[in-house]
């Protein structure tokens, strides 16, 4: 079946994941010896534009690379992919972003230092340069891992534009007023809502709550991610929860990309929210599934035969 695919822009971080597992997570000082090294392509922005064009999007990926050998790893990814790379932009003075990952295979708790580097540096030139590829877009998605200042202005090029936002609040900070103003959906998952709303969403009711909160900022629909008891939806008309896949886990690490980048892609080919969001869960629960972020997200046939047997 052809679907009407919507260009979609995708701007957000790339870092390289660097992760060791370990019996146990060393103490100050100790130097423990692995089992397991992998390294590989992540950072948010760059596994949910990933998912998103797994599942059959037509998305441009937006993030900054150093001039290094690190930068390789996103573009060979991309390129592997067939994702274009024209609008990855370049530092010449700072490294590719990476993340150092260490979990313990015993418990999975892990440890985890991330350091943004170029992608942190996205200057408000560069993002003036993208509004063209803004303006031909039904959907910008972007999250909180990029400086917080590109972030702000390429929503506001997108909301001038009446391109639609989503606004992925991950990793947690303070937004403004502002800039939630802008934005058509928010996608918290229940930790991040009550950070940003000050209150705790244990409940539906609560939901409804934070939900109201947010509208009051002006934001027009309010998704939140429940974890195992699936994702709470509110348009402010219709309001509800989408029950979660059952499935064993075997690595929940990029869960959220998956789920923000398979929403991308169901919302750009017209399915509603409630349709888009069970695609979406379908994407995240395969992709736990899978060991790694990036790695593990899978394509649209995994998803449209998963969902054909689960119901």
């Amino acid at each position: 079946m052809e679907h009407m695919e919507k260009k979609v822009t995708v701007f957000g971080s790339f870092v390289v994941d660097l992760m060791a597992r370990t019996p146990h997570l060393p103490a100050a000082g100790e130097t423990v010896k692995g089992t397991v090294f992998k390294m590989g392509p992540g950072g948010k922005g760059f596994n949910q534009g990933v998912a998103a064009h797994k599942a059959g999007a037509d998305v441009t990926m937006v993030t900054k690379l150093g001039q290094d050998a690190f930068a390789d790893i996103a573009l060979n990814t991309m390129n592997e992919l067939h994702m274009d790379t024209g609008r990855v932009l370049y530092s010449d003075t700072t490294e590719t972003g990476c993340a150092l990952i260490m979990v313990d295979e015993n418990s999975s708790q892990n440890e985890i230092v991330v350091i943004l580097g170029a992608c942190n540096t996205i200057t408000d030139q560069e993002v003036d340069s993208l509004e063209d590829l803004v303006g031909q877009s039904e959907y910008l998605l972007t999250q909180l891992e990029t400086n917080v200042s590109s972030v702000e202005r390429i929503v506001d090029t997108a909301y001038r534009k009446g391109v639609k936002v989503i606004l992925n609040t991950a990793p947690v900070q303070p937004v403004s007023d502002e800039l939630l103003g802008k934005i058509d959906l928010i996608t918290p998952n229940e930790v991040e809502a009550e950070i940003l709303t000050g209150i705790r969403v244990d409940s539906e009711e609560a939901a409804d709550k934070a939900a109201d909160w947010f509208f009051s900022k002006g934001v027009k629909n309010v998704l939140i991610t429940l974890g195992q008891r699936g994702v709470y939806i509110n348009t402010g008309e219709k309001k509800g929860i989408i029950p979660a896949y059952k499935v064993d886990a075997v690595d929940t690490t990029g869960a959220g990309d998956a789920f923000n980048g398979g929403l991308l892609a169901a919302l750009a080919e017209g399915k509603d929210l409630w349709e888009a969001a069970d695609f979406a869960n379908a994407l995240a629960a395969l992709s736990v599934q899978k060991i790694g972020t990036t790695p593990s997200m899978p394509v649209r046939e995994e998803i449209d035969a998963f969902m054909a047997a689960d119901h």
